[in-house]
């Protein structure tokens, strides 16, 4: 796993210093022509598109949330909206069967009988998040954007320019994606093997990139599954499986279940603290109440990642320090706070609902 989560972070690490990924959204934003209600759909595309490709959600939300939040405010598009949209993006792509998160959630389904369930659960994921971002946005105000123009410098063709080093840098991601999907290489050997070839060429700032790497939370993440599987073998984890059973009906389980992640998520880590926590549980939970393993899970799943556009979690937090007006970040943290409680029900409504 630490192999795994520190490869793939390297790689596009490398991609953001050397600024491929930048010019990929700079590109991305002046496919939208001037019209300012589909730059903040621009923005999820792109953040759903890259966390999926390998950089996972936190990654994507730091490089696209500054620029995303910058934009806004020269197109008088209003932060909380934009906020909704990138930051959705980026969690929607989370669970990519090659992002970080998607490695953990997919090493952690094996473990309990789900193997062969990453692309159902990456979808799972990414339609939820679809739904709420553009149900939120259209309900919101974002129609009203649709009638708005925006000439901004973020569409000259000068920033939107691709050079050599941004050319390579794509075709080795593009490579080793082909590896990992179709030929079954190791995802971390493989993005390895990418970032010491763009290294090799002289194409990006390794020695930099490693330590602009997340070294922090891949370590968390490493040590919590070593505490889980510590719980596993001394009897912890039925005993937290009994609790939470006692708070669920077979017929209420996958919304509870989402309730309860969600809260948890709100200022915990998803994929370092909540997951590998929960997901362990879901054989003794389904042993004891009954259901579809896979809904279970993927209330789990879903219900933790929703709420983190919480100001409270990264990918919010990050989209508050993009904005630059002093007026403008109290009434967005506050909305965002609101937005980010409010998915603890509405998740759980939801997983209800579709498990």
């Amino acid at each position: 796993l630490f192999l795994t989560l520190a490869g793939v972070t390297l790689l596009f690490t490398q991609a953001q210093l050397n600024g491929t990924l930048d010019r990929v959204a700079h590109a991305a934003v002046r496919i939208c022509r001037g019209n300012a209600g589909l730059i903040p759909v621009m923005f999820f595309v792109l953040g759903s598109v890259i966390a999926s490709l390998g950089p996972g959600n936190v990654a994507t939300a730091a490089m696209l949330a500054p620029m995303a939040m910058a934009v806004a405010a020269r197109a008088s598009i209003p932060p909380f909206l934009m906020a909704i949209m990138v930051g959705n993006g980026a969690q929607s792509g989370a669970l990519s069967p090659v992002a970080p998160t998607g490695i953990i959630v997919t090493g952690l389904m094996d473990k309990i009988g789900l193997g062969g369930f990453e692309i159902r659960t990456y979808v799972a994921n990414l339609l939820a998040h679809a739904i709420i971002a553009f149900g939120g946005y259209f309900l919101l105000g974002g129609l009203q954007l649709f009638k708005h123009r925006y000439s901004g410098r973020e569409q000259d063709a000068e920033s939107t320019r691709l050079n050599g080093s941004h050319w390579v840098t794509l075709a080795i991601i593009g490579v080793v994606l082909v590896f990992v999907l179709f030929l079954n290489a190791n995802i971390g050997m493989a993005a390895f093997t990418g970032a010491v070839i763009l290294a090799a060429l002289r194409v990006a700032d390794h020695e930099q990139a490693i330590r602009r790497m997340p070294w922090i939370p891949i370590l968390m993440v490493s040590g919590v599954s070593v505490l889980v599987a510590l719980l596993e073998k001394t009897g912890g984890l039925d005993l937290f499986t009994e609790i939470l059973a006692r708070f669920a009906t077979p017929g209420t389980l996958t919304g509870v279940i989402a309730f309860v992640t969600g809260v948890i998520s709100v200022y915990s880590s998803t994929s370092g603290v909540v997951l590998p926590a929960f997901l362990p549980t879901v054989p003794g939970l389904i042993a004891r109440l009954g259901g579809d393993p896979f809904g279970v899970a993927s209330s789990m799943n879903i219900g933790a990642h929703l709420v983190d556009m919480s100001p409270l979690s990264t990918t919010g937090a990050m989209c508050i320090a993009g904005i630059s007006d002093p007026e403008q970040v109290r009434q967005t943290y506050n909305k965002l706070l609101i937005w980010g409680l409010s998915m603890t029900v509405i998740g759980a409504i939801g997983c209800y609902l579709a498990f």
